[in-house]
């Protein structure tokens, strides 16, 4: 609101205000439709029923979840929910989701999920959606463990895959970069590994907290930015959403916890390309598909830089495409803004890979080396991305 806001601004602040009051909040928080299709040891895979009078029709996209965070990132709440946009685009979508991680899973290391969990989706997506490859979409550590499993089997029907805020260069990770040289004195017996140890993994208000001092400027500033907007309805949706994903983080197995803070956070092994898999390197120059790479214009998790590092890795990629997109974390991938921003890119993106076949569906403005930033659909400034072709 203005400084001094005007009657119509009053009004419905005060009427925001009401419905906050009666029904506990302003968000449309209704869950896409969806069935359960395949399960295993934290796997679910989920079909979203196809909107009404949409046929569905084109490959399978399947999204993939990061560890801790709910599925809500991908349906956070109507009008915002990356899953409404693409069933009423009439795509055949899909999800993998974990369900709650409890002690008795702190033996899994990041191999359940790269040998196991996200391979089996995609083949349960595949199957489902009758034999058709699939367009894998994964947000942060869901994109890395995406990229993994396809380079560890080549033979998984995968027609491309999208990763949204991945840091592959944990070193250009703000809260990470300035504790890595402390961390490395500890020579691997410090609190935190005694800690997860012992706790048999990183507890959900541990993942939370970290989550949320990621945002520390929102999140100090989020009272004063919800007194100023009250009579902006859809902005206090929105951070009523983001509550409830953010109070949803679940906890990490110790395993898993324990493998992603010396290899990932001390370690940076990812930055050459090449990671130890239970008993083998999987190294990300065997992707053989299409990738999509986005970064968040303002991502204080995944900072352009970090997730930009893996580009040169995918030799094997026939087109590796990068591109920012405005928003933080969760808001490149969700936010109000996405539809016209991210969303667009993808959806381009999904269509000029459409079919089945080795060659792509041409693009619907210039070839595959044109900068990105000249289609027709793209309604925001690329950043300086490029589109990188194989």
């Amino acid at each position: 609101m203005d400084l001094i806001p005007k009657p119509d601004q009053v009004v419905s602040a005060a009427g925001n205000l009401a419905h906050t009051v009666l029904y506990g909040g302003l968000a449309d928080l209704r869950p896409m439709p969806r069935t359960l299709i395949d399960d295993g040891t934290l796997r679910e895979v989920y079909h979203y029923r196809p909107a009404a009078r949409v046929l569905e029709q084109g490959d399978p996209v399947l999204l993939v979840t990061p560890l801790a965070a709910p599925a809500l990132c991908y349906d956070l709440r109507r009008d915002c929910s990356l899953v409404e946009h693409l069933v009423t685009e009439g795509r055949p979508t899909y999800l993998v989701e974990y369900g709650q991680v409890s002690f008795r899973d702190r033996n899994l290391g990041m191999e359940h999920w790269i040998e196991e969990v996200v391979p089996d989706a995609v083949r349960a997506t595949s199957s489902h959606a009758g034999g058709r490859p699939v367009h894998v979409v994964g947000w942060s550590l869901g994109g890395l463990f995406t990229l993994l499993a396809a380079a560890a089997d080549q033979d998984l029907p995968i027609a491309s895959i999208t990763v949204l805020g991945s840091p592959v260069d944990v070193s250009q990770v703000p809260l990470v970069a300035p504790l890595r040289p402390l961390l490395d004195v500890t020579n691997g017996h410090g609190l935190v590994t005694r800690g997860y140890r012992l706790l048999g993994g990183a507890p959900t208000p541990l993942v939370r907290w970290a989550f949320q001092l990621s945002s520390f400027q929102k999140l100090v500033t989020k009272p004063i930015a919800k007194a100023s907007r009250y009579d902006d309805a859809d902005f206090l949706a929105q951070i009523q959403a983001v509550d409830r994903f953010t109070a949803g983080m679940t906890a990490y197995p110790g395993r898993t916890f324990g493998q992603l803070y010396h290899r990932f956070v001390k370690g940076n092994a990812l930055v050459g390309g090449v990671l130890d898999v239970g008993d083998r390197e999987v190294a990300l120059a065997d992707v053989t598909v299409p990738v999509l790479v986005l970064a968040g214009a303002s991502d204080g998790i995944a900072p352009v830089g970090a997730v930009k590092a893996v580009v040169p890795l995918l030799t094997g990629s026939p087109e590796v495409r990068f591109e920012i997109v405005p928003g933080g974390h969760l808001g490149m991938l969700t936010g109000r803004a996405a539809r016209g921003t991210t969303w667009a890119v993808l959806d381009e993106w999904l269509g000029q890979w459409a079919g089945s076949g080795d060659e792509p569906v041409p693009p619907t403005t210039a070839g595959p080396d044109a900068p990105i930033g000249t289609a027709k659909r793209r309604r925001h400034g690329s950043g300086g991305s490029r589109a990188l072709a194989r």
